[in-house]
């Protein structure tokens, strides 16, 4: 139904007539599904900042309120580095909800690394709600040096 074919021009109404369209699309069988929509939402929510230095890689990631243990760093596919986790609502059971404006839920960064990136040598620290996750070069390969061949005389 258009908002517009019943004279309806509300912003308030026009939004929750695209709420509605966007709930009809999760439920097409060939519209994306709840779970790419969730990941989707994931990973726009999570911004970082990227710094390369000459010997390594830097990620940060503002995490505030998540415990470490909350957070996961790996690497797939040998050069996809993977940061995510869950942000979590503190349970009270006295006090009831005025205003939720803090996001919680699941997050996820996946950055795909440069051919030196060294796998091998990752490090992640999380202090005062900032992710820092460092990722060491590989060293340049050395030039090849000519070979030399010794001539013999017939």
């Amino acid at each position: 139904m258009d908002v517009r074919m019943v004279g309806l021009e509300n912003p308030f109404l026009s939004a929750l007539h695209h709420m509605l369209l966007d709930q009809q699309i999760l439920q097409d069988e060939e519209g994306p599904t709840r779970t790419y929509v969730r990941d989707a939402k994931a990973m726009a929510s999570t911004p970082a900042d990227i710094k390369e230095y000459p010997t390594k890689y830097v990620f940060v990631v503002d995490m505030p309120g998540i415990k470490s243990g909350d957070i996961k760093v790996q690497v797939e596919d040998d050069n996809v580095l993977v940061i995510s986790g869950e942000r979590k609502r503190e349970e009270d059971k006295e006090a009831k909800y005025v205003r939720m404006e803090r996001r919680v839920g699941k997050f996820m960064r996946k950055f795909s690394l440069p051919e030196n990136a060294n796998t091998d040598a990752i490090s992640a620290v999380c202090q005062d709600g900032v992710l820092t996750v460092t990722v060491e070069k590989l060293p340049p390969p050395e030039p090849k040096k000519p070979k030399t061949i010794e001539v013999n005389i017939a």
